[in-house]
Parts: structure tokens; C-alpha cells; sequence
């Protein structure tokens, strides 16, 4: 939204997303091995054409998406080419999660990430109070999950490993106070209920339960 407080300024037809990008990136990478896979000269073709595709996506998210004077990622408004630069979000580590940066890119993100995402319970999904769900001071487990796997793909193991602690924790204080997983979780202040949107907090779905199994079955960091 234009404005975070006006439902009615909603823009998102008019944004090329930073997340939904790698994720099209990702399929036309499984798409073309998939294809690898089979020794048709049809498939041959549409594995080199799915390949094409993935790098020519990559190569234009790079280049229409990352900031370098702030080294972030950002959607983009498709019809004048703006990065939306002064809403930034989580969406940013996709392209981590993914593999679509840089070394050097991957390496800024997850330093911004620490420095204005990271919070007591996790990582908030954008640094913005509007009262929307997808704003501060909420934290959502898919967003954790890409987060965390994301910068520890590029070298920020001790990040991941933070992130993924304090996530956890909250997780299981609220499940001990509750007796409940939930859909999100306030990580700004971990004793208050998350909130926001058109709807109240929801008992926990799949993502949550299985953001939080996966993260449990990773090794405990040393100390």
C-alpha cells in the first residue's frame, strides 16, 4: 500500500516482487533438470530453454531489483522502473534463499538483516507499524525459514543460528502459555499476541508447525 494505514492504496499489480521472482527462478531451474533427466532431444530443448529463462530472470532481478548504496533488495514498480525503496522487507532474502545473488549481495542483505530485521523473537517481516498483519511487529514462519537458510547459505551461519534460537524460543513460550502454535508471532515484544489485518491471530498452520519441526531437527549450535 502507498499508504500502510489505506487498504484502498493497495498497489500490488503494479509491483514486479522481489520474492515471487525467485520463486519463478526456482521453478524454471527445476523445471530444466527435470528435463535433464530424460534423453529425448525434445526434452534436451526445453531444458536449454527453461535454463535460459532461469538466468535471463535471474540477470534482470539483479540488475532492476538490488540497491547497491543500500544493499538490499526491493520489489519494483514495473511501469516506471522504482525500486520501492522506502518500504524495505523480508522478501529480500528470497534471492538468498534461493541463490539468485551475489556473493557480495548476499553478504549486504544479511548484514541489513541483522542490523534492522533481527528482534527479540526473530526476524520482524518489515520495519514498518501500519497495524497490517504483514507489518512490525509481526513475524512469520515461512519468512523465519527463508531468513535463516537464506544467510546461512552465504557464509552468516552465526545469524542463522541466532535467528533460528530466538524464533524457537518464542515458539515454545507461547506454546507453553497457550498451549497453542500460532499463525504469527509479535517478535518485537514475545509476551504479547501478534495481531493487525482484517482478521484476529489464527491457532497454527502447517507452515508454523513445520517451520518449527525443521529448525528443531537442525544440530544445536555449540556454544
Amino acid at each position: 500500500m502507498r499508504d500502510p494505514a489505506d487498504l484502498r492504496t493497495l498497489e500490488t499489480t503494479e509491483l514486479v516482487p522481489v520474492d515471487l521472482n525467485s520463486l519463478l527462478y526456482q521453478a524454471e531451474v527445476t523445471i530444466a533438470r527435470l528435463r535433464r533427466l530424460r534423453s529425448h532431444s525434445r526434452d534436451a530443448y526445453a531444458a536449454q530453454r527453461f535454463e535460459a529463462m532461469a538466468e535471463a530472470r535471474r540477470r534482470a532481478l539483479l540488475a532492476a531489483a538490488y540497491d547497491p548504496s543500500t544493499g538490499f533488495f526491493y520489489d519494483v514498480r514495473w511501469r516506471t522502473g522504482e525500486r520501492v525503496s522506502d518500504r524495505p522487507t523480508m522478501a529480500a532474502a528470497a534471492p538468498l534463499y534461493f541463490g539468485l545473488a551475489t556473493a557480495e549481495q548476499g553478504r549486504a542483505v544479511a548484514a541489513r538483516l541483522e542490523r534492522e530485521f533481527l528482534k527479540p523473537g526473530g526476524f520482524v517481516t518489515t520495519p514498518i507499524r501500519s497495524g497490517q498483519q504483514w507489518d512490525a511487529p509481526n513475524g512469520w514462519p515461512p519468512l523465519q525459514w527463508l531468513a535463516i537458510e537464506g544467510v546461512r547459505c552465504y557464509g552468516r551461519a552465526d545469524l542463522a543460528d541466532t535467528a533460528r534460537a530466538r524464533w524457537l524460543a518464542l515458539n515454545r513460550w507461547t506454546y507453553r502459555s497457550t498451549g497453542r502454535m500460532m499463525e504469527k508471532y509479535d517478535v518485537l515484544d514475545i509476551t504479547r499476541p501478534a495481531g493487525g489485518g482484517e482478521y484476529p491471530n489464527q491457532d497454527g498452520f502447517g507452515w508454523t508447525n513445520g517451520v518449527a519441526l525443521a529448525l528443531i531437527a537442525q544440530r544445536e549450535p555449540r556454544d
